[in-house]
């Protein structure tokens, strides 16, 4: 892959700039400016020397965390004693009246169970056969955005939302977001995280499993409305699977796989929890890495007429090729990119079980275990140009094998997200079906600003402008869809 050409600074007032980053905090602040400052976003609360640092220790009256950034002891704590370093939920309390005992919450044998019961589904041989569920959305998304090609701004993360919860329903369960059901459920979840669930300096900061923990009304509200939602998509495909008339989605796969060790498949209930965190945490990480992608793909128009230039050879809108995704080389390093520089899951909390010893300093049992993909996947002492855009360093040796010790988007070891596959086809796909249509632009004025919520987010969205591109030459339509000709 070659570097991409510079473009005219005159032409690209934001060329020069390099993709934005929130200013770290003072090293030294008090007591109520740091909690202030957490309230207000945990990144901005991180100081510019943990991007140097092997490990951090943290304490305070209230909890000890140790902040990891030594590949040695990320890939002790994910990978090679993860029972040892359970996942803490003290970020996720917030989020529990939705996901209930998810396999995003739960830790030991029962999360063992729901895992053997989802992997076989998202199997890598298995994507290809959801890919004309993700070609549709991307499609769908086309001509949604048409309207909006005017050069006024738009919210790029609530398009990207949309077309991702989209992707998550058609390969789920078979429906549009536009259908009756898959709407409603879309515009609660925007009210689900518009209450903020994770907010929530008790659960943050390890205060005592006595005190009450704070939620807000809407919280609940919003929780309860969305699972009544997925109940009764659960219930209805629960007849259809009884009758022999449901479609073999993932919905499908996942309700009908017996656990291979108690030969019993999920309960309704299960069902509904494990759905909930599909929703909501599939459908947050692909709407926050598209965004930041077409936020770079602004920043860095000459990136994005490669991008353009690559879609328009390799998509036919009108022929779903598995090949097509695999071709897709620039989009998906471009992706790739996206996701280190704004990783969509920000951090992963993990605690001890026992009494351990990092780098010579003893842990505590009970500690809390920070693994920060926000500052592995810039930490100076692994990557060259750690805060630069550079899509080439995939394919260096030095790249290489950066990405090997510290690239962790989608987390590590047994724990490592079992839709990893699926949204690396996701992302590059839509990304290309979009640039092979729209030019997108900075606005000046406008530029976001990451924090953390569930993902990591812009401030006040993600705003950029849209033109229609020429159209591109296609091959002349044909009303079959083509073979997928090679796995994705």
């Amino acid at each position: 892959m070659e570097p991409a050409a510079k473009t005219d600074a005159a032409q690209c007032p934001f060329a020069h700039r390099r993709p934005v980053k929130p200013p770290p905090r003072p090293e030294k602040v008090g007591v109520r400016d740091f909690f202030r400052l957490v309230r207000q976003d945990i990144l901005a609360v991180q100081p510019k020397r943990l991007f140097h640092a092997w490990m951090a220790e943290f304490r305070s009256p209230f909890f000890t965390s140790y902040l990891c950034n030594d590949p040695d002891l990320v890939d002790l704590v994910l990978t090679r004693r993860p029972n040892d370093f359970p996942k803490s939920l003290r970020l996720f309390e917030g989020l529990t009246p939705l996901l209930g005992h998810s396999i995003f919450i739960t830790n030991g044998p029962e999360w063992e169970r729901q895992r053997r019961i989802i992997d076989p589904a998202f199997d890598g041989g298995r994507t290809k056969e959801v890919l004309p569920a993700m070609w549709d959305a991307a499609v769908s998304c086309v001509e949604r955005l048409r309207p909006l090609a005017d050069g006024r701004p738009v919210d790029v993360e609530g398009q990207a939302s949309h077309v991702a919860l989209d992707v998550i329903f058609r390969t789920m369960f078979s429906i549009p977001v536009e259908h009756a059901t898959a709407n409603a459920v879309f515009d609660a979840f925007r009210a689900h995280q518009a209450s903020r669930p994770m907010v929530n300096t008790g659960t943050l900061f390890s205060l005592p499993r006595w005190l009450p923990k704070l939620r807000f009304g809407a919280t609940n509200r919003t929780a309860k409305q969305i699972r009544g939602f997925i109940s009764s998509l659960v219930e209805t495909r629960a007849a259809e699977i009884a009758a022999g008339t449901a479609p073999d989605d993932l919905a499908t796969r996942i309700m009908t796989t017996p656990d291979p060790e108690d030969g019993k498949c999920f309960t309704p209930g299960e069902m509904v929890d494990q759905v909930g965190i599909f929703l909501l945490a599939g459908h947050e990480t692909g709407a926050a890495a598209l965004a930041w992608s077409l936020y770079l793909m602004a920043l860095y128009p000459e990136w994005q007429e490669q991008l353009a230039a690559e879609a328009q050879e390799v998509i036919d809108p009108e022929k779903i090729y598995a090949s097509s995704v695999s071709r897709l080389k620039l989009s998906r390093a471009v992706f790739r990119e996206s996701m280190r520089l704004y990783p969509p899951v920000p951090m992963y909390l993990r605690e001890t079980v026992q009494e351990e010893e990092f780098r010579g300093r003893k842990v505590e049992k009970g500690s809390l275990v920070v693994v920060s993909p926000w500052h592995l996947h810039r930490h100076e002492r692994i990557w060259k140009n750690p805060d630069d855009f550079d899509p080439t360093r995939w394919d260096t040796p030095e790249g290489r094998e950066s990405s090997r010790l510290s690239y962790i988007p989608f987390s590590a070891g047994p724990r490592v997200c079992p839709g990893a596959g699926f949204a690396m086809a996701e992302g590059p796909l839509l990304l290309g079906m979009i640039l092979r249509n729209y030019k997108v632009h900075m606005i000046e004025g406008r530029e976001p600003m990451p924090v953390a919520q569930l993902t990591v987010r812009g401030r006040d969205g993600i705003w950029l402008g849209l033109t229609l591109r020429e159209a591109p030459k296609v091959a002349e339509k044909t009303t079959e869809k083509a073979p997928m000709a090679e796995p994705v």
